[in-house]
């Protein structure tokens, strides 16, 4: 080929590191120049471009599959990783370049204007390539465009994009780069790492140049500002590091966090990787080698991600968060699935980045901040801050360092401070807490000072929360209660679970604290109420801090966790009595939920053995709050007014039945006012109309409705025909359902058919009740919800009731239907939900529990309820309780001669059909 002096052809990368394979199986320039020559030498200049890249495709192909390999023997081997992939795509743009201008387009004799430098920007120009990543090129010409050059790219670009790689590119001179990197600074910021491929060298040397003088020069503070509201938008918009499907490269944490530290270290501190902050004095030793442990950590999945799913994924969905977990070796131990232990590393990674960038970045915000207007200075009200603290840039600081080290209490009292005054922890102090947690020993946890501060910060100022959090991420948290470090960043593998363990507990907290300031009266008065009737503070939180104490363990976590209390509440310092409740409340803080969520709270014996249990007010008080702080605590959208219903009728329920006796929970009792309450709802019928209602139905069905489902039942029942099917869709607004109430002729299987036809249109069915009348009629009322969890909407009821009359009049047969709605969405594939079926003839005076406790998907609830009707079972009402990916279905049954099933041979047999049926519907959302 020609020799082309416009190009001046670079032919070494940066300087040279190690990759996760050599060099030569990842890209053989000579001899991949070699075959191009070869191919190309009898074809014609129209053929030879398709040879040209039929040959460099291979080679990449070659080098990607040497790369892969080598990582998948080395899955932690992030840094060599990343060079081997920007090592092969520095040789596929030369390579590109090279042959574009060459043969393509050869130009012996080149102007001055006729000179092409290929520079990399972006991660690509940082020399961090994932195995998908963008390739950014910055295309450097000295004026104005010629035909030449842009035949040239024109051409190299088509190579690449042959070569499928994504490019992003720019054609620019360097006046160009001055004048667009001052206007924006995401192009100012691809500027700073750009890194020179291949090309004209001196042309990059201007660029360096006028880079250096005129954009780089300064002392960098807009740029540090538009570099931290960026980074703040970016965590708003993806939410907080706990999240448990996180975005590996934007997330708080993020390898996107790392790459802001890099940015602005290298604008202000002329510093071309970030282990030269050491010796700048921005980290310390150890706090880069964590720094680096966490980089190293979130490339490697960023990797995998990309290498499982053959495209550039960030985003640690469910599914592929089992696929890496097994990539990087991590296997099932102590109870906890890999997966588990997987991604409470990547959380801790993620939580170390947290803290070392807000050390970096505050730092410098610090530094370079905007004085505030003078009036603001004046008029804003300052707290006075305590001796041994002085404030820095509105933050606690630390100004004799050997002084608060010498008592161990001040790494305790800072946070106190911290919320008496309102402010923020300098990052300076943060790091000398972290750094010297070991001073908290054995002697301070027992200390009664140290035990008076922690309780102070829980319940003195308002706001534990945010003391919690901060101790936490510093590690404090867990060296005051070691058995804290266990569940610091664990991951619960599941759908229910927005949050890791700790920040759930945290959350918990935070929601205690908002109901005793009165901020959700109106959303919550049942607790708001209680707390506001006094309880014991410091049960109640330390109840909340420690109810999760024992997740991660093969043990049932309420009851181990219930053990752990026994050595914790005493060394904080609680008194014996103090330490048993919370010990009860750890070991039943799930009770209430269970109680309420599945089992039939209109069943006396629901409420009765609850109150058995619970035994006192004082109790039932606490576990109210605590559960209701727990199920808000678990995502941003648990709570809702379903479970709220539930929750406070069980609680009124309950209390007056400790205050009155239980005998007022007698059915006959509750049947009389039920009766009474519909009377004064209907007080226009007439006599004898309401004497044949309120004749006509069982003692159940009067204890198991509300009185507007009763009204609506009469309505639907008067005047009715012996072939009649009436429905009464309505909203119930209190609940966030829609209750749907069907009436017609009473015959075997009529529950399923329903529920099959509920579930056709997309209904979640909620809870669900069946009555036979007297004369011959069912009763059925299901509660149901839409895709998001809300009632129906008013537009939707009329498609919702045409395909209830379709299916009863066997016009769409479920079970074929349910092929196309029953399939598991991929990403929730990765989920084990063993199943669980259990007979309970106990907790109903009448009726024999069957619940069944296995993995939700569209129809179980009529694959249930059809085996049970094919088995002559009557069910008289089902309560569904579903938590992420996990249903427990909870049906009231009796067999076809009113009795319950005491037999174990009919119960196995029941069982046998329940799991077959199970077992067919997973295998339908399964193919």
């Amino acid at each position: 080929m020609a020799d082309d002096k416009s190009l001046k052809q670079h032919s070494g990368a940066a300087p040279a590191r190690r990759l996760i394979c050599p060099a030569e199986l990842i890209f053989d320039p000579a001899a991949v120049q070699g075959e191009i020559d070869a191919a190309c030498a009898d074809l014609a200049a129209s053929e030879q471009r398709a040879a040209m890249v039929k040959i460099l495709n291979a080679a990449q192909k070659q080098g990607r599959a040497a790369i892969a390999q080598g990582f998948a023997a080395a899955p932690f081997e992030a840094r060599p990783m990343t060079r081997a992939y920007t090592y092969l795509t520095d040789h596929l743009v030369r390579t590109a370049l090279a042959f574009s201008a060459r043969v393509l387009h050869p130009k012996p004799n080149p102007t001055e204007g006729e000179r092409l430098s290929v520079i990399a920007v972006g991660g690509y120009g940082r020399g961090e390539m994932a195995p998908f990543s963008d390739v950014d090129l910055l295309f450097l010409i000295p004026y104005k465009a010629t035909a030449w050059t842009e035949s040239v790219i024109e051409s190299m670009l088509y190579i690449l994009w042959d070569l499928k790689l994504k490019v992003g590119h720019s054609t620019r001179t360097v006046q160009d780069c001055i004048r667009l990197g001052a206007e924006d600074y995401t192009i100012q910021t691809a500027l700073l790492e750009h890194r020179f491929i291949t090309g004209d060298q001196d042309l990059q040397s201007d660029l360096v140049h006028a880079l250096n003088k005129h954009l780089f020069s300064g002392n960098g503070r807009d740029f540090i500002e538009a570099k931290l509201e960026e980074r703040d938008r970016r965590h708003d918009k993806q939410g907080e590091r706990y999240v448990v499907e996180p975005n590996v490269k934007e997330a708080k944490g993020g390898l996107r966090d790392l790459h802001s530290l890099f940015w602005i270290a290298k604008f202000i501190y002329k510093v071309n990787h970030s282990s030269e902050l050491v010796g700048k004095g921005v980290f310390r030793a150890e706090e880069y080698e964590t720094f680096q442990a966490a980089e190293d950590f979130l490339w490697a999945v960023r990797a995998h991600l990309h290498l499982l799913t053959n495209r550039a994924t960030e985003q640690l969905t469910f599914d592929m968060q089992v696929q890496v977990a097994e990539a990087m070796g991590y296997k099932d131990t102590g109870g906890r699935r890999g997966v588990e232990v997987f991604m409470q590393a990547f959380f801790r990674h993620a939580t170390a980045v947290g803290d070392l960038t807000r050390i970096f970045l505050t730092n410098l915000e610090a530094i370079h901040v905007k004085a505030e207007p003078l009036l603001e200075r004046i008029f804003r009200r300052r707290p006075k801050i305590k001796g041994g603290y002085r404030v820095v840039h509105n933050r606690i600081s630390i100004p004799d360092e050997a002084a608060f080290l010498s008592d161990k209490l001040n790494l305790l009292r800072i946070f106190e401070e911290a919320l008496r005054t309102g402010m923020l922890i300098h990052p300076e102090a943060m790091r000398l807490v972290k750094a010297n947690l070991g001073l908290i020993d054995d002697d301070m946890r027992h200390d009664p000072e140290a035990q008076r501060i922690f309780f102070d910060l829980l319940l003195k100022h308002g706001n534990p929360e945010r003391a919690l959090r901060r101790m936490n991420e510093l590690g404090v948290l867990s060296t005051f209660i070691p058995e804290f470090e266990n569940i610091v960043a664990m991951m619960q593998f599941n759908m229910y679970h927005s949050y890791t363990v700790d920040e759930h507990t945290i959350q918990t907290i935070a929601n205690l604290a908002r109901i005793e300031k009165h901020e959700l009266e109106e959303e919550l008065p049942v607790a708001s109420s209680i707390l506001t009737g006094g309880v014991n503070r410091k049960v109640l939180y330390t109840a909340l801090l420690l109810h999760d104490i024992a997740k991660g363990r093969p043990e049932d976590h309420s009851i181990h966790g219930a053990k752990m209390v026994r050595s914790i509440a005493p060394r904080l310092g609680l008194k014996q009595e103090d330490t048993d409740t919370i010990e009860w409340l750890v070991r039943y803080h799930l009770l209430m939920s269970d109680m309420a969520q599945k089992r039939d709270i209109a069943d006396p014996r629901t409420v009765r053995d609850f109150a058995k249990a619970v035994q006192t007010v004082k109790r039932l008080d606490l576990l109210c709050v605590l559960t209701v702080c727990d199920i808000r605590g678990v995502g941003p959208t648990t709570w809702n007014n379903w479970k709220a219903v539930l929750i406070r009728g069980l609680y009124r329920q309950t209390k007056r039945a400790l205050e009155t006796g239980l005998e007022d929970l007698n059915r006959e009792n509750r049947g009389a006012e039920a009766k009474k309450a519909l009377r004064l709802a209907l007080s226009d019928w007439p006599r004898k109309d309401l004497q044949t209602e309120t004749a006509r139905h069982y003692d159940p069905y009067w204890q198991g409705l509300h009185v507007t489902a009763h009204v609506a039942f009469a309505d639907l029942l008067r005047d009715i025909g012996v072939d009649d099917v009436r429905i009464d869709l309505h909203p119930d607004e209190d609940r966030d359902a829609t209750r749907a109430c069907f009436v017609m002729p009473d015959h075997p299987g009529i529950f399923s058919r329903l529920a099959g036809a509920l579930a056709l249109v997309g209904a979640n069915v909620v809870d669900a009740r069946s009555y036979t009348t007297k004369d011959g009629y069912v009763t059925d009322a299901f509660w149901i919800q839409d895709a998001e969890g809300n009632a129906y909407e008013s537009s939707k009821l009329p498609r919702l009731r045409q395909m209830i009359a379709k299916t009863l009049r066997g016009e769409a047969l479920g079970r074929d239907a349910f092929k196309a709605r029953d399939k598991v969405k991929k990403r929730e594939r990765a989920f084990k939900v063993p199943t669980h079926i259990t007979f309970d003839n106990d907790g109903s005076e009448i009726y024999t529990i069957i619940e069944v406790d296995t993995r939700d998907r569209p129809g179980l609830l009529y694959d249930l309820a059809r085996s049970l009707a094919d088995s002559n079972v009557y069910i008289a009402n089902a309560v569904i309780a579903t938590y992420g990916e996990q249903v427990v279905d909870t049906f009231y049954v009796k067999d076809m001669f009113g009795l319950k099933y005491y037999s174990e041979s009919k119960q196995r047999t029941l069982e046998k059909r329940l799991r077959q049926a199970i077992a067919e519907g997973a295998e339908r959302a399964e193919t």
